[in-house]
């Protein structure tokens, strides 16, 4: 089997709308890319932004569909002007050897390891977060993730309720409730990563101890140990905010932070928080501290 890649060059507003038309017709992935090397920095807490020269990319198999009935569908179901697009072709691959050559068993520290489902844990005695790379972030290889999953190997959770703020793919809280945690509440903005966290947790049987969901929907409780890998300027928005959940003498974790940034947003935290020496990895850095 070979692939039909649609690529459709549309601007802000038309994107998104464009990207959900392609899955109604039938497209196995949509993606959606810069097209004029616009740089996007941090948005406004709650913000999805896109450039304003936007590349929505389809992807169909070609047994079902050809160039000609994709443009059919097209126009019916977005009701306006296709704007101008190109078709690709792509021969069949092994997709998932070509991951698995990138994405092995990551050890954090000493007892957390992030495994393939398609490998077998190097330490069975070890807390081993089963994860396949997917639709929404957080697999461990980014230095951000990393850091937060290094934070949780050398500090005690157990009995501890925790909130993963920004929760991706999941793979904080469930460390977190790997390692025995109480309760883990994890939330996102982003629908694809309740999704991901959901079917994440039953992966590696969590599922009862994570309530999951949107961060406009679900109100977090107190809590013991908050992670927050999110970006710089919304930890700063936030802080108020988690200086309430979290309870007199619990942890705050936050990543996401590039190393130019960390003076800023310790600047804002040292209010609520008493803070830990930071931690960096590469360009990113970890901040923590212990509510006062």
């Amino acid at each position: 089997m070979a692939w039909i890649q649609l690529a459709l060059f549309a601007n802000t507003d038309d994107a998104e709308k464009i990207g959900d038309c392609l899955s109604a017709i039938g497209a196995v992935a949509v993606t959606l890319s810069d097209a004029a090397d616009e740089e996007i920095f941090e948005p406004p807490l709650g913000e999805m932004p896109l450039w304003q020269s936007t590349k929505v990319i389809g992807l169909f198999g070609d047994e079902d569909h050809t160039p000609d009935s994709i443009i059919s569908q097209l126009k019916v179901a977005i009701s306006q002007t296709i704007p101008a697009y190109e078709f690709s072709r792509l021969e069949d691959k092994d997709w998932e050897r070509a991951w698995l050559d990138e994405f092995k068993p990551m050890q954090f520290g000493q007892k957390v390891w992030v495994v393939p489902t398609v490998y077998d844990p190097p330490d069975s005695a070890a807390v081993n977060i089963r994860l396949d790379p997917g639709l929404a972030f957080g697999t461990g290889t980014h230095a951000t993730t990393a850091l937060c999953l290094g934070w949780l190997d050398t500090h005690n959770v157990e009995g501890f309720n925790v909130a993963d703020f920004g929760c991706g793919s999941g793979i904080l809280g469930i460390a977190a409730a790997m390692l025995k945690a109480k309760h883990v509440w994890a939330v996102d903005i982003d629908p694809q990563a309740v999704l991901a966290t959901e079917s994440n947790a039953i992966l590696n049987k969590v599922d009862d101890l994570l309530t999951i969901g949107l961060s406009t929907e679900v109100d977090l409780p107190k809590v013991e140990v908050l992670l927050a890998n999110i970006l710089a300027n919304p930890l700063k928005m936030l802080a108020k905010q988690f200086s309430e959940i979290v309870l007199p003498g619990g942890n705050i974790v936050l990543s996401g932070i590039l190393a130019e940034q960390a003076d800023g947003v310790c600047e804002v935290y040292k209010e609520w928080f008493r803070l830990d020496d930071v931690k960096q990895q590469d360009d990113w850095v970890l901040i923590s501290g212990t509510r006062i």
